[in-house]
């Protein structure tokens, strides 16, 4: 599958309009000759299906080759910019996750009544807000009105090390993780309903019901074993979403993360970071769904028997 997915992903990207070396795109006074010298650095001169396998062949052993636009190595690049996404979507993802779980069932356990209202609004808010709109509307009222937390950027310029170094760059995190967690939530509690209004309705749950059994017990032995499976699987699909990171949030808060790169990358058409993104995350996508079957595995051992 990860070599299906790299043919496509090598294929587009050359089918793309325009490129990086066409002619005056680098400098107009360049003459053809230079950019044939430039394409012959680069490896662009040989055969389509000889940089096909000279690229296959690099990523196997994680040279994802040279950036067009700052001529560094692009597996520097995308190091440089990881932890900082991963810190923004990790924490994202388990605050997400948590407080989902825990309004989906509030909501369904209160089925029709007036926290189910509030929580559904809340969802329908958060499910239908655009996060450059909400991003927009914060860093208005909390850091230009109110002057409460940074602009943008990940660090003020007197800090410089220690413990003080982190806290501001987690006060500069607060509203980019806190617009990503808000987005975020709509959509996974309304799942978290659905699935928790069919599991109160199914048979072995009357049936538990009938036998007198707390709200706790209820809980933790008939609703959460057959809640996590789906939810653990969607998590799973969004394990790439760690390393692609929120490009227009990262773009609006002026922070180096690889959602940025990206989108620069995009821009400016820098192919080797564009597809050494995309490999990472096609790489991603393939262990989420394997890491979600092997704890569905741990789960469910019936799963394992059959």
């Amino acid at each position: 599958m990860l070599i299906i997915i790299s043919l496509i992903s090598f294929l587009a990207i050359h089918a793309a309009p325009n490129s990086f070396f066409a002619a005056g795109e680098l400098n107009p006074n360049m003459t053809k000759e230079s950019i044939e010298a430039l394409k012959a650095v680069y490896g662009l001169d040989k055969p389509l299906h000889q940089q096909y396998i000279d690229w296959v062949t690099n990523i196997a052993t994680l040279n994802f080759g040279i950036s067009f636009v700052t001529g560094q190595d692009v597996s520097a690049e995308i190091l440089k910019r990881l932890p900082i996404t991963l810190i923004m979507n990790l924490t994202a993802m388990v605050f997400v996750f948590i407080v989902s779980i825990y309004l989906g069932i509030k909501s369904a356990m209160n089925y029709e009544k007036k926290s189910d209202y509030i929580i559904r609004q809340i969802s329908l808010v958060s499910f239908s807000m655009p996060s450059f709109y909400l991003a927009l509307i914060l860093i208005i009222f909390f850091s230009i009105k109110l002057d409460l937390f940074p602009i943008a950027g990940l660090h003020s310029i007197d800090v410089k090390s220690g413990f003080e170094y982190y806290i501001d760059m987690a006060w500069h995190l607060v509203l980019p993780v806190g617009v990503m967690i808000f987005v975020g939530l709509g959509s996974m509690i309304i799942y978290v309903r659905s699935l928790t209004l069919e599991i109160l309705k199914s048979d072995y749950y009357f049936f538990a019901l009938s036998r007198g059994l707390d709200k706790l017990k209820l809980l933790r032995y008939y609703i959460l074993p057959n809640l996590l499976p789906p939810i653990i699987t969607l998590l799973g699909l969004s394990l790439p979403g760690l390393i692609g990171g929120s490009v227009i949030l990262e773009s609006i808060f002026g922070i180096d993360g690889m959602g940025q790169l990206f989108f620069m990358s995009a821009l400016s058409r820098d192919y080797p970071i564009i597809m050494g993104t995309l490999m990472i995350t096609a790489f991603l996508t393939l262990l989420g769904n394997m890491i979600a079957d092997l704890i569905l595995l741990k789960l469910n051992p019936y799963i394992k028997r059959g």
